[in-house]
C-alpha cells in the first residue's frame, strides 16, 4: 500500500503547521505544453515535436527533488496538466514518483494518447480523478475544433479503456462557437456512462499573448443560454448574490490577489517556473534557482501581498461571485492584472439580469444603467427569460444520430489508439 510520508508519528501537514508556516495544500504541475492536438481555443499548446519545449522541460530527477520538497512542505493535493500530460514519454515515471509519496492526484488529459499499458498502470496506481476534455459530441465537430483527423476516435478509445478499468473518470468541455450546439449532447453521453460532466464557457487568450482563442469564444448571451438549461445552476447564482449582498459591509481587500493562489496553492510550469496559478505568468520564481520553500515563502508571498493600485469598477461590485474576473484573466486579456475584462463583466451582469437581480450601483460600469452595454444586456436577458421553458427541456437541441457512436453499446470500438487539453477546464 502506498502511504503518505510522516515525521515520526505526525503527518507532513501537521509537521508544517507545528513549524508555524502556512503550507501549500495543492500544487498544479504543467509537465509539458506539447500536445498532439491543435485546438483553436487552447491557451498554451505547443507542437509535439517542438525541440526547445522538450529541452526546457524539467527532468525526472528535478521532479524527484520537487516532490520530496512538497512532502516536506505538507502538500496534499496534486494536479498534473499540460499541454497533454502523456506527450511526455516519461510521464508514468513522473506520476509514479508522486503517487509513491502519497499525494492525492488528479490528471487532466484529452485522452487521445491513452493506451492499454497506460490504463493498466493507472489502475495499479490509482489516481484520485482523471478528467478528460471533450471537444464535440460528433466526429465532425470534435475534429473541427482539434484540427487533427482521427483524434475523436482516439479520445473515445481512451475513455473506454479507463471505464473498463473502473477508474474515477470525469468528462468536461469548453463551449466554443464550434461545439456550442453539442454541449448538452456531450452531457447526455457522460450521463449514459455514469460519469460527472461539467463545462465552463470561459475562453482565455494564449499565455504567449496571442488573442487567437477569442475567435471561437461565445457571446455573453450564448454563454448564459447554456447555463439557463440547468435551473439549479441559475438558482445558485441567486444564492451567491444574496450571500455577497449580506457581506457587502466587509471592506474589500487592498491587495491585488484575493483568490487562493499563493495562499492555498500554486502552479509549476514545464520549465520550473513557480507562479500563483496556471494562468498568471507575469511574476514568479524559478525552481531551478533554489528550493520550493524559498519560492513559496519568498517571491510567491510577495506577489500575494502586492497592493492594488487603486479602485476599479470591480472594487465595489456586488456580483463578483457571478463573475470569473481575476488578476490572471486581466493579465491575459488586457496585459494588466487590475484591468477588468469586459466580456466577463457582461456575462456576470447578464446572469444577474436573467434571474431578476437588481445590480447595485458600483461606479462607471458599462453594463449598468447608462452604460454602453446596458440596453443590449437587458434585451438579451429578456430573450433568455422568454425562452427559459425551451432551454430547460430534457433535449432542447436537435439530437444527432451519430452521437459518440464509438462507445454506444450496440457498436464496437476501433482497435486504434486513443488521446486533452484541459488546464482551465481543459
Amino acid at each position: 500500500m502506498i502511504k503518505t510520508e510522516t515525521y515520526g508519528d505526525i503527518s507532513t501537514q501537521e509537521h508544517a503547521r507545528q513549524r508555524g508556516r502556512r503550507s501549500p495544500v495543492e500544487v498544479s504541475i504543467e509537465v509539458t505544453h506539447r500536445c498532439p492536438l491543435e485546438c483553436q481555443h487552447c491557451y498554451n499548446n505547443l507542437p509535439m515535436s517542438d525541440p526547445q519545449a522538450r529541452k526546457d522541460e524539467l527532468t525526472l530527477e528535478e521532479y524527484r527533488r520537487l516532490f520530496d520538497e512538497l512532502v516536506e512542505q505538507g502538500c496534499l493535493w496534486m494536479l498534473f496538466t499540460g499541454g497533454e500530460i502523456f506527450a511526455r514519454k516519461d510521464f508514468l515515471e513522473i506520476y509514479t514518483l508522486a503517487k509513491r509519496r502519497g499525494f492525492l492526484i488528479t490528471l487532466f488529459t484529452n485522452g487521445t494518447m491513452i493506451t492499454p499499458r497506460i490504463a493498466d498502470h493507472l489502475a495499479e496506481y490509482r489516481p484520485f480523478a482523471v478528467e478528460i476534455t471533450l471537444y464535440g459530441a460528433t466526429r465532425e465537430t470534435y475534429e473541427t475544433l482539434t484540427r487533427i483527423p482521427g483524434s475523436f476516435d482516439r479520445c473515445m478509445t481512451g475513455i473506454r479503456l479507463l471505464i473498463e478499468r473502473g477508474l474515477p473518470l470525469k468528462l468536461k468541455t469548453v463551449p466554443t462557437t464550434v461545439n456550442y450546439h453539442e454541449v448538452y449532447e456531450m452531457k447526455s453521453f457522460a450521463e449514459k456512462l455514469g460519469v460527472e460532466f461539467k463545462f465552463d464557457p470561459l475562453v482565455n487568450p494564449r499565455t504567449d499573448c496571442s488573442q487567437s482563442p477569442l475567435n471561437v469564444r461565445l457571446t455573453p448571451e450564448q454563454a448564459v443560454a447554456l447555463e439557463f438549461r440547468d435551473p439549479t445552476r441559475m438558482a445558485e447564482y441567486v444564492r451567491l448574490f444574496e450571500h455577497e449582498r449580506a457581506t457587502a459591509h466587509i471592506p474589500a481587500p487592498k491587495t491585488r490577489y484575493t483568490c487562493g493562489g499563493g495562499q492555498m496553492g500554486c502552479a509549476v510550469d514545464p520549465t520550473g517556473k513557480m507562479t500563483i496559478c496556471v494562468l498568471s505568468h507575469q511574476d514568479g520564481y524559478n525552481l531551478r534557482d533554489g528550493s520550493f520553500r524559498e519560492g513559496w515563502e519568498g517571491p510567491l508571498q510577495q506577489i500575494r501581498a502586492t497592493r492594488s493600485r487603486g479602485e476599479t469598477v470591480c472594487t465595489h461590485c456586488q456580483i463578483r461571485s457571478l463573475c470569473s474576473m481575476c488578476p490572471a484573466n486581466g493579465e491575459l486579456e488586457n496585459g494588466d492584472a487590475e484591468a477588468p475584462v469586459d466580456f466577463l463583466c457582461q456575462v456576470a451582469h447578464l446572469r444577474a439580469f436573467s434571474v431578476g437581480i437588481q445590480v447595485p450601483e458600483h461606479g462607471n460600469c458599462s453594463c449598468c444603467a447608462g452604460g454602453a452595454h446596458h440596453a443590449e444586456l437587458l434585451a438579451s436577458a429578456e430573450r433568455l427569460k422568454n425562452n427559459a421553458a425551451d432551454f430547460q427541456k430534457v433535449a432542447p437541441f436537435p439530437r444527432s444520430s451519430s452521437l459518440l457512436p464509438v462507445l454506444e453499446t450496440r457498436g464496437g470500438c476501433s482497435a486504434g489508439g486513443c488521446s486533452s487539453c484541459g488546464t482551465q477546464l481543459r
